[in-house]
């Protein structure tokens, strides 16, 4: 019989220990079409294509391809099917030319010798059709994210692919690069290519998206034409309830002043920057990409080298030389990159949560650990942040994006820290994990912790700070009260830089 659907995956199943992570779940795809999947973290949407792609193999189920029953499938069985998957971690060699990477694996040889030329003018091509406008000798390391991941995309087109799937392919990209990503996602689909796009970025989807497929805690819940939607019906179909409050803000007395940065220089990105931050508020920190906004939290927790500059806890000056100053003194990070620079995710929970503080598990001159007053630290900030795991022991890895991040935090909170500092703390989040995130800001503003954070997303900044500060170009543009803040207000002073130039 046939059918309309390039892609069919009926009844399928999959196990981990411990966890039913894919439960009798079905999916389909058209050819010519962008199909959404969506789900909070953790409802299975990767796993789901990687039973697609063959890197995980299914304990139940069936899929068709192209009209073909697959029994076994694998990564080379999809590759033959054309079936690409593009990673959110980018899968190339910085080493390499664009040609090397675009061919990796599948090398031209003839006699022995690697065909460079051939392989560069095939590259080309292929750059061509895409309107990419990049050198096939260029070396990877030297491109953008963005630039990278379309040599991602140039790969699945050499191998024909006619299956594609983005795996959170905007996360860090900026909005020129996105609507340079979202021309070719269309240009593709226009060309008969089916695609399926994973993404939190709910507000994205009206720009490319023509179906949807949601799924909920590891099982299908239901598929819809985008236009007969809205958002808001498909995060309450996303996380099986209304989410009356995207962003809780809370109203509170503000304190004193418990933290202050005082003409801070570290490199070119982090220019003469000084602000306070006072009990009773959050202070968010927006700006375009390469506004410095990162280097100016680097510096302060010391994970970068200062040039000069002032810092006071409580109105004390605190000397940072590098981390273990700054925790020392209760000024802590939750880094923007968190598996790379915020969790040691080959370890599990409990030694995620310890790590940080050993001087307060192991405070004798023998440095051993006592054993039951890390278990009482690791059971409460677990339970309190009401992380969602199996157990402690578990490797940091295991866990969703959102509990992550709680890791992240609670090890910090663990020590009674004055000063919490998020950087992009809701990247790559669903949108149920985000008001947890901001639930936890609120509690720490009501317990008088000081409360900075760095976002890109507008409504964010907008619908949490009390107080925004504006960066561009390595300084401090503006600041403003939340109730005179507007967006408009905000990329006046972000854009201070291209002003300047216009002028």
């Amino acid at each position: 019989m046939k059918t309309e659907y390039i892609v069919e995956m009926t009844h399928i199943t999959k196990t981990f220990p411990g966890v039913r992570a894919l439960d009798d779940v079905s999916f389909n795809l058209k050819s010519g079409e962008v199909l959404a999947l969506l789900g909070e973290n953790g409802a299975g949407k990767s796993t789901l294509m990687k039973v697609l792609s063959g890197v995980y193999t299914r304990d139940g189920g069936e899929i068709t391809a192209f009209g073909n029953k697959v029994e076994k499938m694998t990564p080379k069985r999809a590759k033959e099917l054309g079936i690409a998957i593009i990673h959110q971690e980018l899968n190339l060699c910085s080493h390499l030319s664009v040609a090397e990477n675009i061919f990796l694996g599948q090398e031209i040889v003839k006699g022995g010798v690697v065909q460079r030329k051939q392989m560069n003018d095939e590259a080309r091509a292929i750059l061509k059709r895409l309107s990419l406008e990049i050198e096939p000798e260029t070396l990877v390391g030297s491109l953008s994210v963005s630039k990278q991941q379309m040599i991602e995309i140039a790969k699945a087109l050499l191998h024909k692919a006619r299956v594609l799937i983005m795996d959170e392919p905007t996360s860090a990209l900026t909005a020129k690069e996105i609507n340079e990503l979202f021309r070719i996602i269309r240009q593709l689909r226009d060309e008969g290519c089916g695609i399926v796009y994973i993404s939190h970025r709910l507000e994205e989807l009206q720009h490319i998206v023509d179906r949807v497929t949601i799924m909920r805690d590891g099982q299908y819940i239901t598929s819809m034409d985008f236009k007969d939607t809205t958002l808001d019906t498909i995060i309450s179909y996303m996380v099986g309830r209304d989410i009356k409050e995207k962003f809780p803000r809370i109203q509170m007395p503000v304190g004193e002043t418990i933290f202050e940065v005082r003409n801070l220089n570290a490199g070119r990105m982090v220019r003469d920057v000084s602000f306070k931050a006072r009990a009773g508020e959050i202070v968010g920190i927006a700006g375009l990409m390469g506004a410095g906004r990162t280097e100016t939290t680097r510096a302060i927790f010391g994970a970068d080298p200062k040039e000069s500059g002032e810092i006071l806890v409580d109105g004390k000056t605190v000397k940072i030389h590098g981390p273990h100053d700054a925790i020392r003194a209760g000024v802590v990070l939750a880094p923007e990159d968190r598996k790379k620079d915020g969790l040691c995710t080959k370890l599990s929970v409990r030694d995620n949560i310890a790590l940080p503080n050993l001087d307060l598990l192991a405070p004798g001159a023998l440095g051993v650990v006592r054993s039951l007053k890390e278990a009482q630290m690791v059971e409460a900030a677990t339970k309190d942040f009401q992380i969602k795991m199996p157990n402690a022991e578990v490797d940091a890895a295991s866990l969703s994006g959102g509990n992550q991040q709680k890791v992240v935090v609670s090890k910090w909170l663990a020590r009674n820290s004055r000063v919490v500092i998020f950087d992009e703390p809701t990247r790559g989040i669903d949108v149920a994990a985000k008001v947890e995130i901001y639930n936890i800001m609120n509690r720490l503003k009501k317990e008088g912790i000081a409360v900075i954070f760095v976002s890109s997303e507008m409504p964010e900044i907008l619908g949490m700070s009390d107080r925004i500060i504006v960066m561009c170009d390595g300084r401090i543009t503006g600041e403003m009260d939340i109730r005179e803040a507007t967006q408009e207000k905000i990329m006046h002073y972000a854009t201070q830089f291209e002003n300047k130039l216009a002028q």
